[in-house]
């Protein structure tokens, strides 16, 4: 109940916004796909922690959950690719005279490489598959905070910055709750 709340109130807050007003109904589900993507890291790092299912139903839950972030990111930066083409250029290009952008690129590879080692997992070891996986998803997170706090859009400042918050904060209790750290121990000769 909590999560859901915790989920919906910045959606909510976003669709009464008077930043969408005249723009066009692409750019704001571009816009939208990005906060339900957000918002949805929150459910993915809960979920990571044991908080919300375990075992088979866990894991299932949390592919779904990551390929429906990296699908909405997609929808996101496409939306916007649509709108203005050379803006998104900029940004793939590490030009974007906006910080949130280039913090924007960053997030997003941090994705498709989170994604790809979704995919070919079992080609490497369990052991590098976490270490890496998690390195990932903490960058992930890290830099897709930095993008939203900085963008002035649609979301809210009390709410972008509460959404963000709890996210960061779950993702601080998962690493905390997993001992994350430990892949990266050295093994002793």
């Amino acid at each position: 109940m909590v999560v859901t709340l915790v989920i919906a109130i910045p959606i909510l807050v976003a669709t009464q916004s008077p930043l969408l007003e005249w723009r066009q109904p692409i750019y704001v589900a571009a816009g939208f796909a990005g906060i339900i993507a957000l918002a949805l890291m929150l459910l993915q790092t809960l979920l990571v922690s044991g908080q919300l299912l375990v075992g088979s139903k866990q894991r299932y839950a949390h592919a779904i959950v990551g390929g429906s972030i990296v699908s909405l990111i997609v929808v996101h930066i496409g939306g916007l690719w649509y709108i203005s083409p050379p803006d998104v250029v900029d940004v793939l290009l590490f030009r974007s005279p906006t910080p949130f952008g280039l913090w924007g690129m960053i997030a997003t590879l941090a994705v498709f490489a989170l994604s790809s080692l979704a995919v070919f997992r079992t080609r490497i070891s369990l052991t590098r598959f976490r270490a890496l996986h998690g390195a990932s998803a903490v960058l992930v997170v890290l830099t897709t905070i930095a993008h939203t706090v900085l963008i002035e859009g649609a979301m809210g400042q009390y709410t972008k910055v509460a959404l963000c918050s709890m996210v960061g904060g779950a993702l601080c209790w998962t690493l905390w709750r997993r001992r994350s750290w430990r892949v990266f121990k050295l093994k002793r000769a």
